[in-house]
């Protein structure tokens, strides 16, 4: 790796000292002929329907299939798969051989499905591309199909190029990752062909850059690790009776009371070898009163001052400690009867090291109620492992940015939502969620309203991560 970063930072050199402009400050010229077919890959992958209510994974699958073999792709490099069951739910696996056997290849990730989407919520029809102010918009404009059609366009691009790298480069394509309960591809493939898998590691989702709103690019982030996602099922029960003689002991009160200790229940701080680096950094470079305090928390966790004024901000609350919140409720038969069951689901977002058993547990006795029944559902995925914050996969990555967007610092960071990554990371196979494109603060509507991605963002994070998987590829 050593080796690569040299070679990037030498081509920086080249131009002279002059700092580059930043990429994402340049406006968008007229599309080159290779960027406008990328643009169409993106298109045919965006208005393929893939939400689990009415879509296909597997007609998207088969149409990057037909893709791949026109660009030469060889049938025994492509794997297309489904499960028995979920004939809409398939995905596909390709390979590029590697010209070395002695180096295991890289593995690049991206999730065909996308959220439920009605027409009458959506200013725009979600299942159409529409570029409208800079920006695309439509379901999965931004998760996960603009990673999907940035990985399938650089393997197209290198067979066409007869584009030999060190290592092999395998790309999984997967359905399921947005709807939890659902048939998952990457948990199957880890399950049933890890062999498709095999790999030094993976690049995902959940990494990236945020601008300030205005268009100014502030950071770029490297995701290593991601919490644990869990439901708990939370329940009373009562004899009832008629409303018209009511009495205290009511089941709807009862899991009121409940929840709202939940809700005022605060999990201990915690720092992973990730966190504690991103708090360091990423307070550095802001700079303020917030920034003192990230840099202090990550220096002393026991700093209750530091922690108090960090813990304002929800993002930076949620990357310190477990959470837990009610996200769903029902209780009750009858308007005028007394209920005789409610019950509510409370998502946790387990902090790395943590067990499904041990929050249970910290749960029931924070409701403190015997009648309160607790129930974990079935977990999504295995638990959340600390990734290794691996220097050699974070330097390329360091040296491009500092190439693509001069000043703006590449920070590592823990997700605090759920990826595929997960069902790699229990085989063994370290998962990074790559910088690259870029977001607003508000997420670009991303699961809710009006989902957009900037064009500037999807062709120059289509160029960086085609710089980055090269710069991997060739890495002995």
């Amino acid at each position: 790796m050593k080796n690569v970063v040299l070679a990037i930072a030498s081509m920086m050199m080249l131009g002279g000292a002059a700092p580059a402009p930043s990429y994402s400050d340049l406006p968008m010229g007229k599309l080159t002929p290779d960027q406008m077919v990328f643009r169409g890959l993106y298109k045919e992958l965006v208005e393929t329907n893939t939400t689990l209510s009415s879509g296909s994974c597997t007609e998207a699958a088969a149409k990057v299939a037909a893709h791949l073999k026109e660009a030469g792709f060889p049938a025994g490099d492509i794997t297309q798969f489904t499960a028995p069951g979920h004939s809409k739910e398939g995905g596909l696996v390709a390979f590029l051989p590697g010209a070395s056997p002695a180096l295991k290849p890289i593995l690049l990730l991206a999730h065909l499905d996308v959220v439920e989407a009605k027409r009458s919520d959506w200013v725009r029809d979600p299942f159409k591309l529409v570029e409208e102010n800079n920006y695309f918009y439509a379901r999965g404009a931004s998760d996960d199909k603009a990673m999907a059609a940035i990985w399938i366009d650089a393997i197209m691009r290198f067979k066409r190029a007869n584009y030999h790298p060190r290592r092999g480069i395998r790309m999984a394509l997967t359905c399921g990752e947005e709807t939890i309960g659902a048939f998952n591809g990457a948990q199957w493939l880890a399950a049933n062909r890890p062999d498709l898998l095999a790999a030094e590691f993976a690049l995902n989702e959940g990494g990236g850059g945020r601008t300030n709103g205005h268009g100014k690019l502030m950071v770029q982030t490297m995701q290593v690790g991601e919490k644990t996602a869990q439901d708990y099922r939370i329940e009373t029960f009562n004899a009832g009776g008629h409303s018209s003689i009511p009495v205290r002991d009511n089941a709807i009160y009862e899991l009121s009371a409940a929840l709202l200790k939940i809700r005022d229940h605060e999990f201990p701080l915690k720092l992973t070898d990730t966190t504690r680096v991103y708090f360091a950094q990423a307070g550095a470079a802001e700079g303020d009163a917030m920034g003192k305090a990230m840099v202090a928390l990550s220096k002393d966790p026991n700093d209750g001052a530091a922690e108090a004024l960090v813990s304002t901000d929800r993002n930076y609350h949620s990357m310190l400690r477990t959470t837990c919140v009610a996200t769903l409720l029902s209780g009750g038969h009858a308007d005028n009867a007394l209920p005789q069951h409610a019950e509510a689901t409370v998502n946790c977002r387990i902090f790395p090291g943590e067990t499904i058993e041990e929050t249970a547990a910290t749960l029931t006795k924070v409701m403190g109620d015997a009648k309160v029944k607790l129930t974990a559902e079935k977990p999504r995925g295995p638990l959340a492992r600390p990734v290794t914050l691996d220097q050699n996969v974070l330097d390329p990555a360091r040296a491009l940015v500092a190439k693509y967007f001069p000043h703006v610092p590449l920070i590592p960071t823990m997700s605090t939502g759920a990826t595929d990554g997960i069902f790699l990371e229990a085989i063994g196979i370290p998962t990074y969620g790559v910088p690259g494109g870029w977001n607003d603060p508000d997420l670009n509507g991303i699961h809710g309203l009006n989902e957009r991605k900037s064009t500037r963002s999807l062709f120059v994070g289509r160029d960086f991560l085609t710089d980055l998987v090269k710069a991997y590829a060739e890495a002995g």
